[in-house]
């Protein structure tokens, strides 16, 4: 089975593509485009965050859920909507985050591809999702195969941040060598957690954490 992926990450993760969860996976994709139905992102922008970030150049991992169930979101980038698609409101509130810690002015610009080509893998834990319905391909595969991701980056990279948002993200973090390894923890970005995520200055963190491990720092100024 061929898996159209950026080359590094084809190498990294062949031994994922060949087990029989993956294959059990394709093929309940298969089923549901054949059934007529809707699933974000475009198939050619499910792997766009590792077509972006390679594994030599990641230095940040942002973990999301699953991708936008809505028409025109989905991109393929966590927490990323296409240019000219208003921000969904987690992204408004990272966005007020980035001002608020760093000082900046924030164009309103919602596609994170800047950080993605400059090392921030965003990446969800579930790739797709039917139009509509959220989480509607949980329990599928995809966890188990981006649980194989993160467990790569912490085997294999050295001194990458951890971004991790929410109770679902955190409890990833069994997964991460720490002492290879920076975690930042903080409440999800959603209005749901009643602005919890203000104050944790993640991204001035993170900027300090890749000085100091003799890294280029993110310009997260979009």
């Amino acid at each position: 089975m061929e898996v159209r992926i950026e080359e590094s990450w084809k190498q990294a993760l062949q031994s994922e593509f060949d087990k029989p969860y993956f294959a059990g996976l394709v093929s309940y994709l298969h089923g549901e485009k054949a059934a007529g139905k809707l699933i974000y992102p475009p198939g050619g922008q499910i792997f766009r965050a590792f077509e972006l970030t390679p594994v030599d150049k990641v230095k940040v991992v942002i973990l999301g859920q699953d991708p936008y169930h809505n028409p025109e979101q989905a991109m393929g980038l966590s927490f990323s909507v296409p240019a000219g698609v208003p921000a969904p409101p987690s992204l408004k509130n990272i966005f007020k985050e980035i001002e608020n810690d760093l000082g900046i002015r924030m164009s309103g610009s919602p596609d994170l591809t800047p950080w993605a080509e400059q090392g921030v893998l965003l990446l969800n834990a579930i790739l797709t999702v039917q139009a509509g319905a959220a989480a509607s391909h949980r329990g599928k595969g995809w966890e188990t195969f981006t649980d194989a991701v993160i467990k790569y980056i912490s085997d294999n990279c050295e001194g990458v941040v951890f971004l991790l948002w929410g109770g679902f993200a955190r409890n990833k973090k069994d997964l991460i060598d720490t002492s290879r390894h920076f975690v930042l923890e903080a409440a999800h970005p959603s209005p749901l957690a009643g602005g919890a995520f203000f104050g944790c200055r993640h991204f001035s963190r993170t900027n300090e954490i890749l000085i100091n491990e003799h890294k280029t720092p993110i310009n997260w100024q979009l």
